[in-house]
């Protein structure tokens, strides 16, 4: 550990993933505008990394901890309620083929993006009734939901047919009956006809 001078519990502060101002003036020993002048030299000289304003990480921890999985628990601290789905969840479980290089999330708050060191924070709004954020990841139903919930579907049989590129051998019955739940609590007509033509691939 390198020795940052006027931090006093600096082995504590390297340890946390991420901490805000008030746990900052803890760990550090300084309060209000010495807190704030010594988070500036900090930043300045790289000790410590801006996540959003008000939420740090140190540089000791990024260089130690594996970047992907950091990014995934960083997406639901920097807007919270909030959970991983939409793209970057449906390549994660190989149901479309891009890669997901943006950290893409739902919230029941409004819409909102950041951006740091550990890549791109998208998040979409969905209604209280539909969030479903007991984990920080979506199921693959779920993630599916949210995308086709929230894109604008312009053809809905030409697209579900082979136009978003979805892989359905990735998709189980099981899955598609999470998915068929969902539909029914959104009440939604524009998912109640996905459902029907998403139907027709499991029927066949």
């Amino acid at each position: 550990m390198i020795s940052i001078s006027g931090i006093e519990c600096q082995k504590e502060l390297e340890e946390l993933p991420y901490f805000n101002k008030e746990t900052a003036a803890r760990l550090i020993g300084k309060t209000e505008r010495n807190l704030d002048a010594k988070i500036s030299r900090l930043l300045k000289n790289g000790y410590l990394i801006s996540l959003k304003k008000g939420l740090y990480t140190s540089t000791p921890f990024f260089q130690q901890t594996d970047r992907r999985r950091f990014g995934e628990l960083l997406a639901g601290a920097l807007r919270f309620p909030s959970y991983l789905s939409l793209e970057y969840v449906l390549s994660l479980y190989g149901l479309i083929p891009e890669a997901g290089v943006n950290y893409t999330s739902v919230t029941v708050k409004s819409g909102r993006s950041y951006s740091n060191r550990f890549g791109t924070f998208l998040y979409r709004h969905l209604p209280q009734n539909l969030f479903a954020g007991s984990s920080k990841i979506a199921s693959k139903a779920k993630s599916l939901f949210d995308f086709l919930y929230l894109k604008k579907v312009i053809n809905i049989r030409q697209e579900i047919a082979g136009g978003l590129r979805i892989n359905w051998d990735n998709f189980s019955k099981i899955d598609f009956l999470e998915f068929k739940k969902y539909v029914v609590l959104s009440g939604s007509v524009k998912m109640n006809k996905i459902l029907k033509e998403i139907e027709k691939i499991y029927d066949n």
